[in-house]
Protein backbone atom coordinates (compact mmCIF):
# COMPACT_ATOMS: atom_id res chain seq x y z
CA UNK A 1 0.00 0.00 0.00
CA UNK A 2 1.12 3.35 -0.83
CA UNK A 3 -0.56 6.18 1.97
CA UNK A 4 -1.81 8.79 -1.34
CA UNK A 5 -3.80 11.68 -0.49
CA UNK A 6 -6.31 13.52 -2.92
CA UNK A 7 -4.49 15.42 -5.37
CA UNK A 8 -5.24 18.89 -6.12
CA UNK A 9 -5.43 20.81 -9.25
CA UNK A 10 -6.18 24.02 -8.83
CA UNK A 11 -7.41 25.12 -12.31
CA UNK A 12 -7.75 28.75 -13.81
CA UNK A 13 -10.92 29.20 -11.13
CA UNK A 14 -12.23 25.73 -10.87
CA UNK A 15 -10.15 23.86 -9.08
CA UNK A 16 -10.40 20.05 -9.29
CA UNK A 17 -9.35 17.17 -6.96
CA UNK A 18 -8.25 13.57 -8.02
CA UNK A 19 -9.76 11.29 -5.29
CA UNK A 20 -7.75 8.00 -7.44
CA UNK A 21 -4.66 8.19 -8.42
CA UNK A 22 -4.71 5.70 -11.36
CA UNK A 23 -5.90 7.14 -14.94
CA UNK A 24 -7.55 5.73 -17.68
CA UNK A 25 -5.34 6.69 -21.21
CA UNK A 26 -7.11 8.06 -23.88
CA UNK A 27 -7.51 5.50 -26.09
CA UNK A 28 -8.99 6.13 -30.05
CA UNK A 29 -10.96 3.68 -31.20
CA UNK A 30 -11.43 2.26 -27.52
CA UNK A 31 -12.10 4.65 -25.13
CA UNK A 32 -15.60 5.65 -25.58
CA UNK A 33 -18.42 6.25 -23.54
CA UNK A 34 -19.59 2.42 -23.50
CA UNK A 35 -15.86 1.26 -22.73
CA UNK A 36 -15.92 4.04 -19.73
CA UNK A 37 -18.88 2.82 -18.00
CA UNK A 38 -17.62 -0.35 -17.98
CA UNK A 39 -14.58 0.54 -16.41
CA UNK A 40 -16.58 2.52 -14.01
CA UNK A 41 -17.80 -0.53 -12.74
CA UNK A 42 -14.15 -1.29 -10.83
CA UNK A 43 -13.18 2.19 -11.01
CA UNK A 44 -15.84 5.10 -9.86
CA UNK A 45 -13.34 7.47 -8.87
CA UNK A 46 -10.73 7.37 -11.50
CA UNK A 47 -10.28 9.86 -13.87
CA UNK A 48 -11.60 8.45 -17.42
CA UNK A 49 -10.39 10.06 -20.87
CA UNK A 50 -12.28 10.55 -23.60
CA UNK A 51 -10.81 9.19 -27.05
CA UNK A 52 -8.04 11.67 -28.80
CA UNK A 53 -10.16 14.25 -29.92
CA UNK A 54 -8.75 16.48 -33.22
CA UNK A 55 -9.81 20.41 -32.31
CA UNK A 56 -9.57 21.01 -36.22
CA UNK A 57 -12.64 18.33 -36.62
CA UNK A 58 -14.19 19.80 -33.82
CA UNK A 59 -14.76 23.08 -35.36
CA UNK A 60 -15.37 21.44 -38.85
CA UNK A 61 -18.70 19.47 -36.43
CA UNK A 62 -17.14 16.36 -36.45
CA UNK A 63 -16.47 14.75 -33.48
CA UNK A 64 -18.94 16.15 -31.09
CA UNK A 65 -20.53 13.00 -30.29
CA UNK A 66 -16.90 12.50 -28.14
CA UNK A 67 -17.29 15.17 -26.16
CA UNK A 68 -21.32 15.81 -26.03
CA UNK A 69 -22.68 14.91 -22.63
CA UNK A 70 -19.83 14.14 -20.28
CA UNK A 71 -21.84 15.81 -17.29
CA UNK A 72 -24.57 13.04 -17.79
CA UNK A 73 -21.99 10.45 -16.85
CA UNK A 74 -20.60 9.43 -13.44
CA UNK A 75 -17.07 10.13 -12.26
CA UNK A 76 -14.88 12.50 -13.60
CA UNK A 77 -14.04 12.44 -17.31
CA UNK A 78 -11.61 14.38 -19.09
CA UNK A 79 -10.64 15.44 -22.79
CA UNK A 80 -7.50 14.74 -24.90
CA UNK A 81 -7.48 17.34 -27.82
CA UNK A 82 -4.81 17.41 -30.22
CA UNK A 83 -3.86 19.98 -32.87
CA UNK A 84 -0.96 22.14 -34.35
CA UNK A 85 -3.14 25.49 -34.09
CA UNK A 86 -3.18 27.41 -30.90
CA UNK A 87 -6.84 29.44 -31.44
CA UNK A 88 -8.23 26.08 -32.50
CA UNK A 89 -6.72 24.35 -29.54
CA UNK A 90 -8.56 26.80 -27.18
CA UNK A 91 -11.74 27.08 -28.61
CA UNK A 92 -12.10 22.99 -28.50
CA UNK A 93 -11.16 23.12 -25.10
CA UNK A 94 -13.93 26.03 -24.34
CA UNK A 95 -16.59 23.46 -26.02
CA UNK A 96 -15.46 20.27 -24.24
CA UNK A 97 -15.39 22.79 -20.64
CA UNK A 98 -19.04 23.59 -21.35
CA UNK A 99 -20.20 19.95 -22.14
CA UNK A 100 -18.67 18.95 -18.80
CA UNK A 101 -14.96 17.86 -19.30
CA UNK A 102 -13.64 17.58 -15.63
CA UNK A 103 -10.54 18.78 -17.38
CA UNK A 104 -8.01 19.48 -20.49
CA UNK A 105 -5.45 17.19 -21.72
CA UNK A 106 -3.40 18.30 -24.28
CA UNK A 107 -2.20 15.46 -26.67
CA UNK A 108 2.23 16.01 -27.39
CA UNK A 109 3.21 12.32 -27.34
CA UNK A 110 0.74 10.79 -29.89
CA UNK A 111 3.39 9.04 -31.96
CA UNK A 112 0.56 7.91 -34.86
CA UNK A 113 2.83 9.32 -38.26
CA UNK A 114 0.21 10.99 -40.00
CA UNK A 115 -0.13 13.31 -36.59
CA UNK A 116 2.59 14.19 -35.63
CA UNK A 117 3.53 15.46 -39.40
CA UNK A 118 1.44 17.95 -39.23
CA UNK A 119 2.34 19.18 -35.74
CA UNK A 120 0.46 17.50 -33.70
CA UNK A 121 0.74 15.07 -30.70
CA UNK A 122 4.68 14.07 -30.72
CA UNK A 123 5.49 16.47 -33.32
CA UNK A 124 5.23 19.21 -31.23
CA UNK A 125 8.09 17.86 -28.96
CA UNK A 126 10.19 19.30 -31.77
CA UNK A 127 8.72 22.45 -31.87
CA UNK A 128 8.95 23.57 -28.11
CA UNK A 129 7.94 27.24 -28.74
CA UNK A 130 4.33 26.14 -30.57
CA UNK A 131 4.05 23.90 -27.88
CA UNK A 132 4.49 26.35 -25.33
CA UNK A 133 2.41 28.87 -27.82
CA UNK A 134 -0.73 25.86 -27.53
CA UNK A 135 -0.19 25.50 -23.96
CA UNK A 136 -0.72 29.19 -22.84
CA UNK A 137 -3.70 29.65 -25.44
CA UNK A 138 -5.69 26.72 -23.94
CA UNK A 139 -4.68 27.40 -20.53
CA UNK A 140 -6.05 31.18 -20.94
CA UNK A 141 -9.06 29.90 -22.48
CA UNK A 142 -10.68 27.61 -19.81
CA UNK A 143 -11.47 27.65 -16.19
CA UNK A 144 -10.67 23.86 -15.74
CA UNK A 145 -7.11 22.59 -15.00
CA UNK A 146 -5.04 22.02 -18.07
CA UNK A 147 -2.82 19.08 -18.23
CA UNK A 148 -0.35 17.40 -20.83
CA UNK A 149 0.64 13.42 -21.98
CA UNK A 150 4.06 13.43 -23.57
CA UNK A 151 6.61 11.09 -24.18
CA UNK A 152 10.48 11.66 -23.50
CA UNK A 153 11.68 13.29 -26.12
CA UNK A 154 11.67 12.50 -30.32
CA UNK A 155 14.32 10.34 -30.22
CA UNK A 156 16.98 8.87 -27.64
CA UNK A 157 19.77 11.06 -29.47
CA UNK A 158 17.60 14.61 -28.33
CA UNK A 159 16.44 13.62 -25.75
CA UNK A 160 16.33 15.93 -23.01
CA UNK A 161 12.81 15.10 -20.59
CA UNK A 162 13.62 17.39 -17.76
CA UNK A 163 14.29 20.67 -19.88
CA UNK A 164 11.02 19.61 -22.14
CA UNK A 165 8.35 18.68 -19.24
CA UNK A 166 10.06 22.21 -17.38
CA UNK A 167 9.18 24.28 -20.32
CA UNK A 168 5.36 23.07 -20.21
CA UNK A 169 5.06 23.51 -16.91
CA UNK A 170 6.38 27.36 -17.42
CA UNK A 171 3.78 27.75 -19.65
CA UNK A 172 0.75 26.69 -17.55
CA UNK A 173 0.49 22.86 -16.99
CA UNK A 174 -0.74 21.77 -13.56
CA UNK A 175 -0.39 18.05 -14.18
CA UNK A 176 2.00 15.80 -17.00
CA UNK A 177 1.63 13.18 -17.90
CA UNK A 178 5.23 11.51 -19.23
CA UNK A 179 4.77 7.95 -21.49
CA UNK A 180 8.74 6.41 -20.68
CA UNK A 181 9.67 6.15 -23.80
CA UNK A 182 10.57 8.58 -26.92
CA UNK A 183 7.98 9.30 -30.35
CA UNK A 184 11.05 6.82 -32.11
CA UNK A 185 10.10 3.44 -29.84
CA UNK A 186 6.66 4.21 -30.10
CA UNK A 187 5.49 1.04 -28.06
CA UNK A 188 8.84 -0.83 -28.19
CA UNK A 189 11.29 -1.77 -25.63
CA UNK A 190 11.30 -1.13 -21.91
CA UNK A 191 9.62 2.38 -20.54
CA UNK A 192 12.39 3.93 -19.03
CA UNK A 193 10.84 4.35 -15.62
CA UNK A 194 14.36 6.60 -14.18
CA UNK A 195 13.76 9.37 -17.06
CA UNK A 196 10.41 9.31 -15.36
CA UNK A 197 11.98 9.93 -11.91
CA UNK A 198 14.17 12.32 -13.15
CA UNK A 199 11.70 14.26 -14.41
CA UNK A 200 9.43 14.26 -11.36
CA UNK A 201 12.18 15.25 -9.13
CA UNK A 202 12.66 18.71 -11.50
CA UNK A 203 9.04 19.76 -11.45
CA UNK A 204 6.82 21.14 -9.15
CA UNK A 205 3.75 20.38 -10.58
CA UNK A 206 2.44 16.81 -10.35
CA UNK A 207 3.88 13.97 -12.17
CA UNK A 208 1.53 10.72 -13.34
CA UNK A 209 4.18 8.00 -14.90
CA UNK A 210 2.99 5.99 -17.74
CA UNK A 211 4.35 3.00 -19.80
CA UNK A 212 4.54 -0.50 -18.63
CA UNK A 213 1.96 -0.89 -16.06
CA UNK A 214 -0.15 -3.63 -16.64
CA UNK A 215 -0.90 -5.30 -13.42
CA UNK A 216 -1.30 -4.01 -10.19
CA UNK A 217 2.15 -5.33 -9.04
CA UNK A 218 3.73 -3.00 -12.03
CA UNK A 219 1.83 -0.17 -10.30
CA UNK A 220 3.42 -0.48 -7.34
CA UNK A 221 6.95 -1.00 -8.45
CA UNK A 222 6.65 2.08 -10.58
CA UNK A 223 5.45 4.29 -7.80
CA UNK A 224 7.89 2.97 -5.56
CA UNK A 225 10.92 3.62 -8.27
CA UNK A 226 9.94 6.85 -9.33
CA UNK A 227 7.74 8.58 -6.57
CA UNK A 228 5.44 10.10 -8.98
CA UNK A 229 1.86 11.46 -8.09
CA UNK A 230 0.00 8.38 -10.01
CA UNK A 231 0.13 6.44 -12.99
CA UNK A 232 -1.98 6.29 -16.37
CA UNK A 233 -2.87 2.85 -17.77
CA UNK A 234 -3.52 1.95 -21.50
CA UNK A 235 -2.85 -0.19 -23.77
CA UNK A 236 -3.25 -2.76 -21.01
CA UNK A 237 -7.15 -1.91 -20.44
CA UNK A 238 -7.82 -3.40 -23.75
CA UNK A 239 -10.23 -6.10 -23.24
CA UNK A 240 -9.64 -5.82 -19.36
CA UNK A 241 -11.39 -2.86 -18.03
CA UNK A 242 -11.26 -3.91 -14.39
CA UNK A 243 -7.40 -3.44 -14.22
CA UNK A 244 -7.90 0.54 -13.39
CA UNK A 245 -10.13 -0.80 -10.20
CA UNK A 246 -7.26 -3.09 -9.42
CA UNK A 247 -5.03 -1.31 -9.18
CA UNK A 248 -6.77 1.86 -7.62
CA UNK A 249 -7.58 -1.61 -4.81
CA UNK A 250 -3.58 -2.13 -4.46
CA UNK A 251 -2.54 1.61 -4.04
CA UNK A 252 -5.23 1.95 -1.20
CA UNK A 253 -4.74 -1.22 0.43
CA UNK A 254 -7.80 -2.53 0.01
CA UNK A 255 -8.52 -6.12 -1.46
CA UNK A 256 -8.11 -6.51 -5.14
CA UNK A 257 -10.95 -7.79 -7.26
CA UNK A 258 -10.49 -10.63 -8.65
CA UNK A 259 -9.70 -10.70 -12.64
CA UNK A 260 -13.84 -11.97 -13.88
CA UNK A 261 -13.96 -14.98 -15.11
CA UNK A 262 -14.11 -16.24 -18.48
CA UNK A 263 -17.99 -16.21 -18.30
CA UNK A 264 -18.28 -13.07 -16.72
CA UNK A 265 -16.06 -11.66 -19.12
CA UNK A 266 -18.19 -13.20 -22.14
CA UNK A 267 -21.13 -11.36 -20.42
CA UNK A 268 -19.22 -8.26 -20.76
CA UNK A 269 -18.44 -8.45 -23.80
CA UNK A 270 -22.36 -8.99 -24.61
CA UNK A 271 -22.91 -5.85 -22.26
CA UNK A 272 -20.45 -4.03 -24.07
CA UNK A 273 -22.17 -5.01 -27.63
CA UNK A 274 -25.22 -3.93 -26.58
CA UNK A 275 -24.34 -0.63 -25.44
CA UNK A 276 -22.23 -0.51 -28.75
CA UNK A 277 -25.04 -0.70 -30.98
CA UNK A 278 -27.16 0.90 -28.82
CA UNK A 279 -24.96 4.39 -29.37
CA UNK A 280 -24.29 3.86 -32.77
CA UNK A 281 -26.55 1.00 -34.63
CA UNK A 282 -25.42 -1.55 -36.73
CA UNK A 283 -22.14 0.34 -36.60
CA UNK A 284 -21.55 -0.65 -33.29
CA UNK A 285 -20.94 -4.51 -34.39
CA UNK A 286 -17.34 -2.98 -36.29
CA UNK A 287 -16.27 -1.62 -32.87
CA UNK A 288 -17.80 -4.24 -31.09
CA UNK A 289 -15.84 -6.95 -32.87
CA UNK A 290 -12.06 -5.82 -31.60
CA UNK A 291 -13.39 -5.62 -28.21
CA UNK A 292 -14.65 -9.09 -28.47
CA UNK A 293 -11.26 -10.66 -29.44
CA UNK A 294 -9.73 -9.13 -26.98
CA UNK A 295 -11.94 -10.47 -24.02
CA UNK A 296 -13.35 -13.64 -24.93
CA UNK A 297 -9.94 -15.47 -24.06
CA UNK A 298 -8.98 -18.14 -21.63
CA UNK A 299 -11.38 -20.89 -22.11
CA UNK A 300 -11.67 -24.26 -24.16
CA UNK A 301 -13.07 -23.30 -27.94
CA UNK A 302 -12.14 -19.03 -27.28
CA UNK A 303 -10.08 -19.70 -30.80
CA UNK A 304 -13.14 -21.18 -32.43
CA UNK A 305 -15.33 -18.67 -30.91
CA UNK A 306 -13.82 -15.77 -32.03
CA UNK A 307 -13.54 -16.52 -35.26
CA UNK A 308 -17.15 -16.62 -35.33
CA UNK A 309 -17.49 -13.30 -33.72
CA UNK A 310 -15.36 -11.75 -36.26
CA UNK A 311 -17.39 -13.33 -39.06
CA UNK A 312 -21.10 -12.78 -37.35
CA UNK A 313 -23.22 -11.06 -39.65
CA UNK A 314 -25.73 -8.82 -37.49
CA UNK A 315 -25.74 -7.63 -33.92
CA UNK A 316 -28.17 -9.96 -32.84
CA UNK A 317 -26.27 -13.24 -34.03
CA UNK A 318 -23.22 -12.29 -31.96
CA UNK A 319 -24.32 -11.83 -28.90
CA UNK A 320 -26.42 -15.28 -29.64
CA UNK A 321 -22.87 -16.59 -29.98
CA UNK A 322 -21.98 -14.95 -26.96
CA UNK A 323 -25.26 -16.06 -24.98
CA UNK A 324 -24.35 -20.09 -26.45
CA UNK A 325 -21.00 -19.85 -24.74
CA UNK A 326 -22.11 -18.84 -21.34
CA UNK A 327 -24.69 -21.44 -21.50
CA UNK A 328 -21.95 -24.13 -22.34
CA UNK A 329 -19.79 -22.32 -20.06
CA UNK A 330 -22.26 -22.98 -17.47
CA UNK A 331 -23.69 -26.62 -18.16
CA UNK A 332 -20.08 -27.64 -18.35
CA UNK A 333 -19.25 -26.42 -14.23
CA UNK A 334 -22.59 -28.18 -12.87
Amino acid sequence: MIALSPLQLPGNGTARQLRCRVLQSPLAGVSDRVFRGLVRRWAPDALLFTEMVNATSLEMGHGLSKVESLNEESGPIGVQLFDHRPQAMADAARRAEASGAFLIDINMGCPVRKIARKGGGSGLIRDPELAVQIMEAVASAVAVPVTVKTRLGWCGSDADPVHWCQQLEQAGAQLLTLHGRTREQGFKGAADWTAITRVREALRIPLIANGDIHTPDDALRCLNQTGAAGVMVGRGTMGAPWLVGQIDAALAGRAIPSTPNPSARLALARDQLDGLVKDRGEHGLLIARKHMSWTCTGFPGSSRLRHELMRAPTPAQARELLTQQIDALAASAA
